[in-house]
């Protein structure tokens, strides 16, 4: 049987259930990961093989697995045609398409039947040898046939210089190998993730003896068995006699140094054994056709990429679509923030929002971890505090109602740090809640450095936890900055950190310009004190100034 995993978008993979056990979860331990689905455990569901049935379990999952209509309770024997749903993938159970099973067999085999007289041993710096060298440099046995080699090479040219998608570049690469061999039967191999996969094929049942794999793999070494008559343990498998296998030959898929999988051919007794001219010739077509195939995996990585930093310049003007294009403006007070996220989109969060009587949220968060998880964690949480405009809470049941709604749908290991403030433009009185955030810095106009300290924990873990409700007063000339850890957690080349000390140096010694111009020093300082341009961590901060 085989599976037809299909994604929330509609992109689908076809899964051959060929290992006893198959695991499927978020972890990229997983055999089948998908780090992305944040509705998936890190080890969700596992296939498992008993006694010739599959079986599919979930692995103590926290969203649960559900088959066909039941939620899976106990492993369950799977049939072409049902269904299986975890996480965002929908998982259909199909009857292999491939009636042989399996294609290919690998049956163990003594490393010395490969070194017997029967067996020729040769290399692709051996056959390029060969070729820089005069003709009367060699005995005239091992001298290749000009007229079949070239005209050989020039058609594997022609073909293999257009676009082939990489699935049918194989399929060409195997109908040329044949051609050129005069061969019947063959099997392209790749290694993928430490596996050989078979990507392209003509015949089904072949048996290809360990210690040729191993040797074709990891010496890369071409070996042709020029006669499998001549050898009792080959002559007496079954595949042997079946498809009167007579001759075979395997040759390394080599780029440079690497190997990446391997052509396998043979024909039968009834065709002309193989010879030394097709080791050499097969060994060279396996070296182009393997360059061409990397050209068309890097062109697929290419696309992918291009494709990817299209989407993920897409998602950053979203984002930052949903933070404040201006500080609002109040009698009194300026307000500036920025956010600098250390890749194209980030995990943190900034906002300002005016209630109704007044009085005006100031809000900073910084959702665990980077990139697209978090940035969709971080618009999860501006969605949810644009919410309580509708209700005006105060700081603790603010942040409480937030941490309720994001503790049920948080994937395992996600966390918010989030500091929620009302101001009283009047008075200047500020109540504030903090959810293991950083400490705001408090720059009295005396000069002085107050942390508005007192935290409870995180977001996003329990939903049932009371968040207090601490207050001071900002007086006239004061300067009150909201920060990330990006901004403390700068550090120089040798790990020494910008910290605390270092923001509140440099706010107390700016205190008297702009809030903009504040930041925008800032933004400098801290690149100079790093030394470099970019930041390991997103960079957000927001001043409050209540004017002298």
């Amino acid at each position: 049987m085989e599976l037809v995993i299909c994604g929330p978008e509609g992109s689908s993979s076809r899964i051959e259930l060929q290992k006893p056990v198959l695991s499927l979860g978020r972890s990229v331990d997983n055999d089948l990961a998908y780090p992305e689905d944040p509705w998936l455990s890190r080890a969700h569901l596992a296939f498992e093989q008993k006694d010739g049935v599959w079986f599919v379990k979930d692995c103590s999952s926290r969203n649960g697995t559900v088959l066909n209509a039941t939620s899976l309770k106990e492993p369950h024997a799977i049939k072409p045609g049902d269904r299986i749903y975890a996480g965002h993938l929908t998982i259909e159970v199909h009857e292999s398409k491939n009636v042989e099973s399996p294609m290919v067999r690998f049956v163990p085999q003594e490393e010395e039947r490969t070194t017997r007289e029967a067996t020729i041993v040769t290399s692709l710096d051996q056959v390029l040898s060969k070729a820089s060298s005069s003709p009367g440099q060699m005995p005239k046995e091992t001298t290749l046939n000009t007229s079949r080699v070239v005209h050989a090479l020039i058609r594997a040219g022609q073909e293999l210089a257009g676009h082939q998608p990489l699935e049918e570049l194989f399929v060409v690469i195997l109908r040329l190998a044949l051609s050129a061999m005069e061969a019947k039967r063959g099997v392209i191999l790749t290694l993928e993730r430490g596996e050989l996969m078979v990507r392209a094929r003509e015949g089904a049942g072949f048996s290809i003896s360990t210690a040729v794999r191993d040797r074709v793999l990891r010496e890369k070494c071409s070996l042709m068995i020029s006669d499998a008559q001549l050898d009792d343990a080959l002559r007496q498998q079954k595949s042997i006699m079946i498809h009167r296998v007579r001759s075979m030959m395997a040759v390394p898929l080599q780029t440079g140094e690497r190997v990446i999988g391997l052509i396998y051919v043979d024909n039968g007794a009834q065709i002309r054994p193989f010879t030394q001219e097709d080791l050499d010739l097969l060994t060279v077509m396996a070296n182009v056709a393997a360059i061409r195939i990397e050209h068309a995996r890097l062109a697929v990585v290419e696309q992918s990429e291009k494709l990817m930093e299209l989407e993920l310049a897409q998602a950053s003007e979203i984002q930052r679509g949903l933070l404040p294009t201006e500080a609002p403006s109040y009698k009194g007070y300026d307000f500036t923030g920025h956010n600098l996220p250390c890749r194209t989109i980030g995990g943190d969060y900034y906002d300002f929002i005016p209630y109704k009587d007044g009085r005006l949220a100031l809000v900073v968060g910084d959702v665990a971890g980077k990139g697209l998880a978090a940035a969709l964690m971080m618009s999860s949480l501006q969605a949810r505090v644009q919410m309580l405009r509708e209700t005006n809470p105060e700081p603790g049941a603010a942040v409480s109602i937030l941490n309720r709604s994001l503790a049920e749908r948080c994937p395992l290991g996600t966390f918010i740090t989030f500091f929620y403030a009302l101001l009283n433009t009047e008075t200047g009185v500020l109540r504030y809640s903090n959810a293991g955030h950083n400490y705001p810095l408090l720059v009295r106009a005396n000069g002085e450095i107050e942390h508005l300290s007192g935290s409870d924990l995180v977001m996003g873990l329990f939903p049932a936890v009371h968040y207090a409700i601490k207050e001071t007063t900002l007086e006239p000339g004061d300067l009150l900055a909201l920060y990330s850890d990006g901004v403390t957690e700068a550090s120089t080349a040798d790990g020494k950190e910008f910290g605390e000390d270092g923001l509140g140096s440099f706010l107390l010694k700016h205190r008297h310009q702009s809030c903009n111009e504040i930041i925008q020093a800032l933004l400098e300082h801290v690149r100079n004190w790093c030394g470099k341009s970019s930041f390991a961590d997103d960079f957000t901060i927001v001043l409050t100034r209540r004017m002298a």
